[in-house]
């Protein structure tokens, strides 16, 4: 397996020692040349402009498990039981859909924008027991609010990307743990034809969060592994990025300019003083020059939007 140069073009570091506890769903956004993130457990949607290194944070009052961008301007936002628009220049908020029929100990998690406009967004169960009953759900939220309820049987739904063209979505379980590759239609969102293409273990990293690169290929955080994993599409394991200091990455997404520098949240999350120790700069934001651009993400079609949407259809 192929290590850190043929996918890194400099050693990762930290970019920003802001030791989230559960840091979570880097997106790189082009208009403003920021970097968004959450910390889901401290309730708080963070900022940073790597350029002038000023950064900042909105205060949500929930437990916001992932963003995406708005073609308004605004930012989609997964909270805990809740979809949510949010305008950083305002503070004002929307609720777009209510996701009522989850369970106490249920939350949502990793969430993307796909190239159908659509939010996807996946949940997991919060208690370690419950946690390994493959009982949560993958949703599409639509523009409209509507929500379609797309995969079931997970037990957390994480690693969501697609390819470049919009033809290929990936899906992964943190805690099965499996990979999975979907045909999937940009226009519509249908999707089809699963293939389950790795089941890495915790030597290699289990899955969390994810992005594609411009060549198609899945950069996976391997959050019990200390490193990122580059996949091809068919589920041969390419290489690896280690990150030292950061012992729990949890997602990585491409940015800059160029689209070619990587930003790595992780957490520290339940971890005890003495790894603390050796790991002082855990959950900090770490980044590094990729060898290849990363694929771009899409914006939320919210010109569509509507507010007090039903619970999930089935399909």
């Amino acid at each position: 397996m192929t290590t850190l140069r043929a996918f890194a073009e400099t050693e990762p570091r930290i970019l920003l020692d802001c030791r989230n506890v559960l840091g979570e769903s880097p997106v790189w956004d082009d208009r403003r040349n920021l970097l968004w993130w959450v910390d889901t457990m401290r309730g708080r949607i963070h900022w940073l402009a790597p350029d002038s290194g000023a950064t900042g944070a909105h205060e949500t009052g929930d437990t916001p498990g992932s963003i995406g961008l708005c073609d308004s301007g605004r930012l989609v936002v997964a909270l805990r039981r809740t979809v949510i628009l949010f305008d950083p220049d305002t503070g004002d908020r929307d609720t777009l859909a209510d996701l009522a029929s989850l369970r106490e100990d249920e939350r949502l998690n990793d969430g993307k924008v796909g190239p159908d406009g659509a939010f996807w967004v996946g949940a997991l169960h919060e208690t370690e027991i419950s946690r390994m009953q493959p009982a949560s759900s993958l949703y599409r939220i639509a523009p409209d609010g509507s929500v379609t309820e797309k995969i079931t049987g997970l037990k957390v739904s994480n690693g969501l990307a697609w390819a470049p063209d919009g033809r290929t979505m990936f899906h992964s379980d943190s805690c099965a743990p499996w990979l999975d590759r979907w045909a999937f239609d940009p226009e519509t969102g249908a999707m089809d034809r699963r293939s389950r293409i790795a089941e890495p273990d915790d030597e290699t990293g289990r899955p969390d969060g994810a992005a594609a690169d411009a060549l198609g290929r899945y950069w996976s955080a391997g959050v019990s592994a200390s490193r990122l994993n580059i996949w091809d599409r068919d589920g041969a394991l390419l290489g690896s990025v280690p990150i030292p200091g950061c012992p729990k990455p949890t997602m990585p997404c491409f940015g800059g300019p160029d689209m070619r520098s990587v930003f790595v949240t992780g957490h520290r999350n339940q971890m005890t003083p003495e790894v603390l120790a050796t790991f002082p700069h855990a959950g900090s934001l770490f980044t590094f020059r990729a060898s290849v651009a990363g694929a771009r993400v899409a914006r939320f079609a919210d010109a569509a939007a509507k507010v007090g949407a039903q619970g999930p259809a089935r399909t």
